[in-house]
């Protein structure tokens, strides 16, 4: 029963809590270049989102940056965010408990970050045991969430169709994702006083409860269809 579904987790904010981290780092390289941009302006509208793409909304608020203030507003930001990861950066709450108790199951993680963005995230918090190299990105694939292509590509090399697939996911974009790409998709709504959890995916609030709906999912797959 263990070995009937396949976990494909994000990263940000699923496995660990930098998103606040992002939020700040973010807000004052962006508002310094001239796109004027507030940290809790990440979580309200751009919690997930590719950083090119939010570039992309503000400029079309604000005017365009010219190239070379775009590529240095981005290697800034990498940069001063993963000096703060290697300080600060701290694991999602209950998350190493829930990864415990899904020991027997293949996982891995699928992230719209860059490669080494996910393995410093990892190797920071002491999660990458947990995954080892089954890591997969969207610029590795140059396709991001919302679009379905990350999970089925990370799927695919799993050994997995997408039905026998669980993914698990904080951000709207991934949900989104997740049911595009016909898996069943977990909400890890860390926020239900202002996020709503898509039909089609499963709300939970809590790391601590993950076992226990994955274990449901996983009873259902050896049920006589």
């Amino acid at each position: 029963m263990s070995h009937s579904l396949c976990l494909l987790f994000d990263c940000d904010g699923t496995l660990v809590d930098s998103e606040p981290l992002l939020a700040d780092v973010m807000a004052d390289v962006l508002t310094r270049v001239g796109l004027p941009f507030a940290a809790p302006q990440y979580m309200a509208e751009f919690r997930g989102v590719r950083f090119a793409n939010i570039v992309a909304e503000l400029e079309r608020r604000y005017g365009a940056l010219d190239d070379a203030t775009r590529d240095m507003a981005e290697s800034e930001m990498r940069r001063n965010m993963q000096a703060r990861m290697s300080r600060e950066l701290q694991p999602i709450s209950g998350i190493r408990e829930a990864l415990e108790r899904l020991g027997a199951y293949p996982r891995c993680v699928a992230s719209n970050g860059p490669e080494h963005k996910i393995r410093r995230a990892l190797d920071s918090t002491g999660l990458r045991p947990y995954f080892e190299d089954r890591l997969y990105s969207g610029y590795t694939i140059e396709s991001w969430k919302p679009e379905p292509r990350l999970f089925l590509h990370a799927a695919r090399d799993m050994g997995f169709a997408p039905e026998h697939c669980v993914v698990i996911d904080d951000a709207e974009v991934g949900v989104a994702a997740g049911l595009a790409a016909g898996m069943r998709t977990i909400h890890i709504n860390r926020f239900p006083e202002r996020e709503t959890t898509p039909s089609g995916a499963i709300a939970l609030h809590h790391m601590r409860d993950l076992p226990d709906v994955v274990a449901r999912l996983a009873q259902m797959e050896t049920l006589p269809h």
